[in-house]
């Protein structure tokens, strides 16, 4: 473990519910906002991170990321870099040191680590959010719990457990209740015995068996939730997906309102049923008869809110830092159509294999398009390298600039 500088619409609730009165959070409702100049705190190194990092900068705060990458994307703009293993005591312990508030930028860090700092720092989300979050049958049961529709399920812990699901989750999706993302750890299942078969390859793991849904289209929300339980949200972005990963998330107001008012209303909801403090996306299904279900939650900044860094006036990791500091959020109003473009390593290829780089002059050629690379060293397929954001005037407007970007980079034309 190491550390060195780094080289180069709308509000919910005025408070929310109590949290424990002797947590750092609890302590900060009533506190001044940190001033500028003070640390926050980040677990993880990848893109996420280093967007935050550029956020929390851009209102005067330093910040310090703990991972144990030398050449992580976050450690190349950070002020300070701990490299140090997200489990290290002695590492997590100098992040507290230095920093006022702590967040993570994914996941799958160990839950006792956020525990771990929020004994003395403020640190959103809490441990126990994230925990949820990385378990998709707790995940299943909060979302319930929070009067928010999801798909008909099953939990898969054994062979039997196969057999003895009901014939309306067939067919279905055999997903690995940890550590699934991007389409990993995920199964499609036509019969029992497709499943059982699945389940074995999956090496018998716990697994959840979710009903294939009459799906329309996929939306998601983002939520920022204050540690005072206010809270406000974003429009919804319509995804399109490809190989489970995120391709295009577009934000132009084309989703129905009375959808866009029940995916927030529900994303809100969740929020507030976890007490969550932080920035939170819920991931929906749009079912063909108008039904809105809840697929899962990512308790952080995700792919599909990227388009809020020119789309809106606060970015999703504006809003971040702001929760972290204690200020108030941000306007969230969308100030033109706007739309996210991932970009894989896939890009840096040829037809033949051969490395290439993508043409960014005639990206950026395009009237409205923003891009921002991640500074990854390598490119390799399926990896997230960047993304494009594309403005457009009307959302006529916006789909043709999409159109003409992703034929620069020869791209299939996604329509969301």
């Amino acid at each position: 473990m190491s550390e060195v500088p780094a080289t180069d619409p709308t509000a919910r609730r005025e408070a929310g519910a109590a949290s424990s009165a002797a947590s750092p959070a609890a302590a900060a409702w009533g506190a001044a906002p940190l001033p500028p100049g003070a640390w926050l705190g980040v677990l993880g190194g990848g893109q996420l991170g280093r967007m935050f990092c550029q956020a929390a900068q851009a209102l005067g705060y330093r910040v310090a990321v703990l991972d144990p990458d030398e050449s992580c994307p976050a450690g190349m703009v950070a002020d300070a870099h701990i490299r140090a293993a997200y489990d290290d005591a002695a590492g997590l312990d100098r992040l507290a040191q230095r920093c006022a508030a702590v967040t993570t930028e994914f996941e799958n860090v160990p839950a006792d680590s956020l525990r771990r700092l929020a004994r003395s720092r403020i640190t959103t989300p809490s441990g126990d959010a994230v925990a949820v979050a990385q378990d998709r049958l707790a995940e299943k049961s909060y979302i319930q719990a929070a009067g928010v529709p999801v798909a008909a399920h099953a939990a898969i812990r054994c062979a039997a457990d196969v057999d003895a699901c009901p014939d309306a989750l067939f067919p279905g999706i055999l997903k690995t209740v940890r550590f699934g993302y991007d389409g990993k750890g995920q199964v499609r299942v036509a019969s029992r015995d497709e499943a059982r078969q699945a389940f074995g390859a999956l090496r018998g793991v716990p697994c959840i068996l979710e009903a294939l849904q009459p799906l329309d289209h996929e939306i998601s929300v983002v939520v920022a939730r204050d540690l005072r339980g206010r809270a406000v949200s974003y429009p919804p972005s319509r995804n399109v997906h490809r190989d489970g990963i995120l391709a295009l998330a577009v934000a132009d107001g084309s989703v129905p309102a009375g959808i866009a008012d029940q995916a927030r209303g529900h994303a809100l909801s969740l929020a507030d049923h976890l007490d969550y403090h932080g920035v939170l996306c819920v991931e929906f299904f749009v079912l063909r008869d108008g039904r809105v279900l809840a697929n899962e939650m990512a308790p952080r900044p995700h792919n599909s809110g990227h388009y809020t860094q020119d789309g809106c006036l606060v970015s999703q990791f504006e809003q971040q830092a702001r929760i972290m500091a204690g200020l108030p959020l941000g306007d969230t109003a969308l100030l033109r159509p706007a739309a996210m473009l991932n970009l894989l390593g896939d890009l840096w290829f040829d037809a033949q294999g051969r490395r290439r780089e993508p043409d960014w002059a005639g990206v950026l050629a395009v009237p409205g398009t923003r891009l921002h690379l991640y500074a990854k060293s390598e490119a390799r397929r399926a990896r997230k390298m960047g993304h494009v954001n594309i403005l457009g005037a009307d959302a006529a407007q916006l789909r043709e600039r999409i159109a003409r970007v992703s034929a620069v980079l020869g791209l299939p034309d996604a329509d969301a």
